[in-house]
């Protein structure tokens, strides 16, 4: 037993005194090479179909389009137009979308007034300034979005409002 207890007591004498290591050298990082441009990597295949194409931006040019349409979908939402817009220039323009149990939102241009005509045709609510419809072709179609016009529209039927697509070509509405 007493040897066992003169082996700890020199064990922890010897720790003791020893020396702890030392901290390791900092590392020196290389100065940065000159960036070379390489192709992105993409993860996402959708985005590597893409880079493969040769997509090209959609002209701005104005808007031409004729429309006097109804239409409704399968939901029971009715969509009723009457718009013209030539050269980007809004001449008539009142829209009616009926929502399937939730209301109805109307538009007519007695109540906008035209802030933009391109790249996209932008008509401001007189009264509501945040109220904006705008409208932008997109190949054969046209597509006329509405935002911030809850007042326009009864009830919550704004929340339920979608865009507007009419084919340019021969003024259907979708």
């Amino acid at each position: 037993m007493r040897s066992r207890l003169l082996i700890l007591v020199t064990a922890a004498w010897l720790a003791a005194c020893a020396t702890p290591p030392k901290a390791p050298e900092p590392v020196v990082e290389a100065p940065p090479t000159p960036a070379v441009e390489e192709a992105p990597k993409f993860k996402n295949s959708t985005l590597k179909y893409l880079a493969n194409r040769k997509l090209k931006p959609q002209p701005t040019r104005p808007l031409n389009v004729r429309s006097r349409c109804s239409h409704s979908d399968a939901i029971g939402t009715v969509t009723r137009l009457n718009m013209l817009v030539k050269e980007a220039e809004v001449k008539s323009f009142d829209a009616q979308v009926s929502m399937k149990g939730h209301g109805v939102c109307r538009f007519n241009m007695k109540d906008f007034k035209q802030d933009a005509k391109l790249p996209q045709v932008l008509l401001r609510h007189k009264q509501e300034n945040d109220c904006t419809v705008r409208m932008w072709e997109q190949g054969h179609n046209v597509t006329i979005a509405f935002n911030s016009c809850h007042k326009s529209c009864d009830g919550k039927a704004f929340d339920y409002l979608w865009p507007v697509v009419v084919d340019a070509r021969n003024g259907r509405c979708h």
